[in-house]
């Protein structure tokens, strides 16, 4: 009954939202092709319930910049005064409303990681899967990016343990407070979370920029 409570509840609230937001929505897409181009959103191959891969849609916040061999330039290079802003007020994850109604996704949940971090989990970390992902998290309002992985994983388990409506309903208060304070965006001096390389023999992570 509880998850039956959860999913009607992202339903209505990602519907409405879209509907509601569509003015600012519109607004942010042209922003974001007067300044970084096309394409708009940003799409990338994520795993879900159980692992299970699903793209998740977003605002493009980086420009495409590479070395002379090809490969993307680092975040903190790619990512322009704009992205940052962009960032900062979370503005470039209300696609993933989208993700949400259609059912990839919830409004509250561990946030989805990237696909080469599934084989890295031990089953403590992998259990962060026994639900949907989600825009905003129990992780989300205790540090974001700001934390560490050990802690992360920590929390999204926490999470998965206690999840209730009235708990969603208080990560999603904190959210919209940690927006507005911007709280948590960076990890340290860098752009993004450092890479998740799983663990080594003492337990510990090994970190480096991603």
């Amino acid at each position: 009954m509880n998850m039956l409570i959860k999913r009607l509840f992202d339903i209505a609230a990602s519907a409405a939202g879209l509907i509601v937001l569509s003015p600012v929505l519109l607004v942010l897409a042209y922003l974001i092709r007067k300044n970084l181009g096309s394409p708009v959103f940003f799409t990338q191959e994520r795993p879900g319930k159980d692992g299970k891969p699903f793209k998740m849609i977003k605002f493009r916040s980086m420009r495409d910049a590479v070395d002379a061999n090809g490969n993307p330039l680092p975040d903190s290079e790619r990512l322009t005064p704009f992205g940052r802003k962009l960032r900062a007020t979370s503005l470039d994850e209300l696609p993933e409303l989208w993700n949400v109604l259609k059912g990839d996704m919830s409004l509250v949940g561990p946030r989805p990681l990237l696909m080469k971090y599934l084989p890295l989990y031990n089953e403590f970390q992998y259990r962060r899967h026994e639900m949907k992902p989600g825009i905003t998290g129990w992780a989300q309002v205790n540090g974001r990016n700001a934390i560490s992985w050990d802690d992360k994983f920590a929390y999204d388990v926490w999470y998965i343990d206690n999840q209730s409506f009235w708990l969603d309903i208080k990560i999603l208060m904190l959210t919209v407070k940690k927006v507005f304070v911007r709280e948590g965006i960076n990890a340290g001096e860098d752009v993004t979370m450092p890479t998740f390389k799983g663990n080594n023999p003492t337990g510990d992570n090994d970190h480096d920029n991603q």
